[in-house]
């Protein structure tokens, strides 16, 4: 009897190369227009410059485009983006999200789903992105309470600059000191 194929790397012949779908809003987007960007590093601390980092968000009213190709024109909710091999950024065009239920039915603070993939890994890794300027919110997060309190730094996207939107930055770290809160699902 023939079992189930082993899980394999991706090897070093192989890059993460999809279409960037980077820029999830269109013109009259209703909410907050920001950019999210920011690196993914490795355990060396050395950025991974074929990562592919996909997101999926509540829109500004907190509601979620639910299945494949039910965004509209204006907002898609899902955005893929491979970082840059030469610096290892990437960047997304979006709105702040609004806040959805938690499954005990009180508000969730303002956040982005975080997928990451790149060579080399068997699995891609998940996590949430919480903004820094929602302190409040983010104190009565459910998930993010359930993080212990010295780890939860790693899920706050920082405001580097303000130019015609806010700009966050959200690093990701794969391994090794400060390494990114990972959810298991």
């Amino acid at each position: 009897m023939i079992g189930p194929t082993p899980s394999q790397t991706v090897g070093p012949y192989f890059t993460m190369k999809l279409s960037n779908n980077n820029v999830l809003i269109g013109p009259a987007v209703e909410g907050e227009p920001i950019r999210i960007e920011g690196r993914v590093f490795d355990g060396d601390g050395a950025f991974v410059e074929d990562a592919l980092v996909e997101i999926w968000q509540a829109d500004a009213a907190g509601e979620y485009a639910v299945s494949a190709g039910a965004g509209t024109a204006k907002f898609t909710g899902f955005g893929r983006a491979e970082s840059d091999p030469t610096t290892g950024t990437y960047w997304f065009e979006t709105i702040k999200p609004g806040r959805v239920p938690d499954p005990e039915g009180e508000l969730q603070a303002p956040h982005v789903s975080v997928i990451v993939q790149a060579r080399g890994m068997l699995r891609p890794v998940f996590t949430r992105l919480y903004f820094s300027d929602e302190m409040e919110a983010n104190d009565a997060d459910l998930i993010l309470r359930m993080v212990p309190p010295e780890r939860r730094s790693t899920l706050l996207a920082s405001v580097a600059r303000v130019e015609d939107r806010k700009v966050y930055q959200f690093d990701v770290r794969l391994q090794g000191d400060e390494e990114t809160v990972f959810f298991d699902f």
